[in-house]
């Protein structure tokens, strides 16, 4: 069993929060974990790099001069890559990077990158995270009762909060996301996670609550 101290936003312990990982997952596997953090960096790669074959460069296709008689050495047209101003014999052109693990497998590995959070030490649980309006100060003071400030962190939550996502848009390294929309990638990015106790019964509910979540 994995047994947690749940506290408020001021940093005081209010109870504690009990729950078997099993639930979660029955054991990290690095090497699934390592396959799906490349996979959503492949898929946040911009492909859009391109340079000019010679048909994309301007100018006549014409032969600069007859092959015979000029003395010089034989020369086609102004376009080709061995002439100052061609264009290039291999252009690079738009190329898509991404490609899809099965299914299965990015919701498996979500769930063992939340279970290594947990054995690692790195999850803080809160009985609640409300902020009645936008204010960066208001989520800045939470972390810094909590001990998290200056450190990268992902504040999970149980659905969508406006006002939650407005008041840490400003915080250096750290990042909001609602349990549904949790990946391995964003699991693993954040050093520590914050996540309230709403959000962890959601988690608990079933393997199906961990989505695959956006590809990153």
């Amino acid at each position: 069993m994995i047994s947690l101290a749940v506290r408020n936003t001021e940093g005081q312990e209010v109870g504690t929060y009990e729950f078997d990982p099993n639930e979660l997952a029955a054991g990290v596997n690095r090497q699934l974990l390592h396959d799906v953090v490349v996979m959503y960096e492949a898929n946040r790669r911009v492909g859009t790099v391109r340079t000019k074959s010679r048909g994309r460069v301007a100018g006549s296709t014409k032969k600069l001069y007859r092959q015979k008689g000029t003395g010089r050495a034989r020369a086609g047209a102004r376009r080709t890559n061995v002439r100052r101003g061609g264009g290039h014999a291999f252009a690079k052109a738009p190329k898509d990077w991404g490609y899809r693990l099965p299914k299965r497998a990015v919701q498996l590995a979500t769930r063992m990158a939340l279970l290594s959070k947990f054995l690692d030490d790195e999850v803080t649980v809160v009985d609640d995270l409300a902020v009645d309006e936008p204010k960066t100060k208001v989520v800045a003071t939470a972390l810094k009762s909590l001990g998290l400030a200056g450190e990268s962190c992902l504040i999970a939550i149980e659905d969508h909060d406006a006002n939650v996502w407005k008041s840490a848009r400003n915080i250096e390294s750290l990042m909001v996301s609602t349990a549904s929309n949790l990946n391995a990638y964003i699991l693993l990015h954040q050093k520590r996670l914050l996540v309230t106790k709403s959000a962890l019964d959601r988690l608990r509910a079933g393997k199906s609550a961990v989505a695959e979540g956006a590809s990153a």
